[in-house]
């Protein structure tokens, strides 16, 4: 009789493949996780909060960012940067930048774009344990 308890209870909860076929679940295509962060060297120039918005990026354009061979982080930071908007032509000129990486590199220092570009990996699952192990599965 407990042989048809624990039958009967496997068969009534929902699978992982119920769960992933949701409609609640998220679509990493159209729904990526987005973050606002402050810089503060240039809150204390501004007077006031410099935030950026960030969003994490799909997995194609994630494999075209690291084909890239230099400039990467930066380059995810245009990528994944939604405030401000990194690429204006107003930026540009203010920096005297040809490019919208130049004046990147132009506003922000090392460590910041190192840091913000990191926080977009994050927000695309990269530099955190995403998985955990499960014992005995």
């Amino acid at each position: 009789m407990s042989d048809e308890i624990a039958i009967e209870k496997k068969t009534t909860e929902p699978g992982l493949l119920d769960l992933l076929l949701r409609s609640d679940a998220p679509d990493m295509l159209r729904q990526l996780p987005e973050k606002s962060f402050e810089v503060k060297r240039l809150s204390k120039i501004a007077g006031k909060p410099a935030v950026f918005r960030l969003r994490g990026l799909p997995y194609g354009r994630v494999q075209e960012l690291r084909r890239l061979e230099e400039d990467v982080e930066v380059h995810i930071i245009l990528a994944g940067c939604l405030e401000p908007d990194l690429r204006s032509p107003a930026l540009m000129e203010r920096y005297k930048a040809p490019t919208p990486a130049e004046a990147v590199k132009s506003l922000l220092l090392p460590g910041e774009i190192e840091d913000l570009s990191r926080e977009i990996e994050r927000l695309c699952g990269f530099r955190a344990w995403t998985i955990k192990e499960v014992k005995n599965g």
